[in-house]
């Protein structure tokens, strides 16, 4: 994917004014330092920094004059009542910040499968977030991703007793955090879809053998088992689950290629 700069959404020197909501996540401190680097007025805004969506705290003066705002917060509680809370408000004072700032672009981060995993609390909340997102008279980009690389390894140790993981054979298609983060910063600097983009790694696999194959690079003992039944985070999960849909945008680094720059020296 290769960006361009909205023409609809520049000021006068060809700069956007943007505004990344959870911006020093990991996430969100890739995309600040890509916009930066082409140029763009960039803030980042979280809690630490004294703008907070949840509590609406700072949020309208960082919207002054803003272009776009590009969202990628989550909840720091994934339980099902604390997300809920989290997505509902965070949503609700965004967008009433934008409107009034009059902002011409909201982008924000979602997960490839949410409509598909309402069993879970967490993906319930992320479908309200996006109903939120639909409805707001702000022109928006939603970008949806699978699993990042980067949390894997939490994958393993939310389905281990013992010595044993057990986990479902069901295909993920992960992508590595960087990817996604250029593919939410090409969408800040486009013009709006009024729709949503799938970015995915560029290989699928079963959810046990990509756990697998992070534990044997992390010199990890634990024995990974295939379970029908194990779910993930404790809801079902097929083949269709955590994978994208029909011509996702796929990132160019592979699973093999990140843990050979991140798992120890043998």
């Amino acid at each position: 994917m290769k960006n361009q700069t909205s023409s609809s959404n520049s000021t006068t020197n060809g700069k956007l004014k943007i505004v990344v909501i959870g911006g020093t996540g990991l996430i969100g401190t890739k995309v600040v330092n890509l916009l930066r680097l082409q140029g763009h007025e960039v803030t980042p805004a979280s809690p630490s920094l004294g703008i907070n969506a949840v509590t609406g705290e700072g949020l309208q003066e960082a919207l002054t004059g803003a272009n776009v705002v590009v969202d990628v917060s989550n909840s720091p509680s994934f339980e099902d009542k604390a997300v809920m809370e989290f997505f509902e408000n965070s949503n609700r004072n965004l967008v009433a910040a934008e409107v009034a700032a009059g902002v011409q672009h909201h982008v924000a981060l979602s997960v490839v499968g949410t409509e598909r995993l309402l069993a879970s609390g967490y993906f319930r909340a992320k479908m309200v977030q996006e109903n939120f997102i639909k409805t707001s008279p702000i022109p928006y980009t939603i970008v949806r991703a699978t699993q990042f690389f980067e949390f894997v390894g939490s994958i393993a140790q939310s389905a281990t007793s013992g010595d044993t993981v057990r986990l479902s054979p069901a295909l993920m298609q992960p992508i590595f955090s960087g990817d996604v983060a250029e593919a939410v910063a090409e969408a800040a600097l486009a013009q709006p879809l009024n729709g949503t983009v799938e970015v995915a790694g560029p290989e699928a696999k079963p959810i046990h053998e990509i756990v697998q194959i992070f534990l044997t690079a992390h010199q990890d003992p634990r024995k990974v088992v295939a379970d029908e039944a194990a779910g993930y985070f404790g809801t079902p999960v097929n083949d269709q689950s955590l994978t994208p849909g029909e011509n996702p945008h796929l990132g160019v680094t592979s699973f093999a290629d990140w843990l050979s720059r991140t798992a120890p020296a043998r």
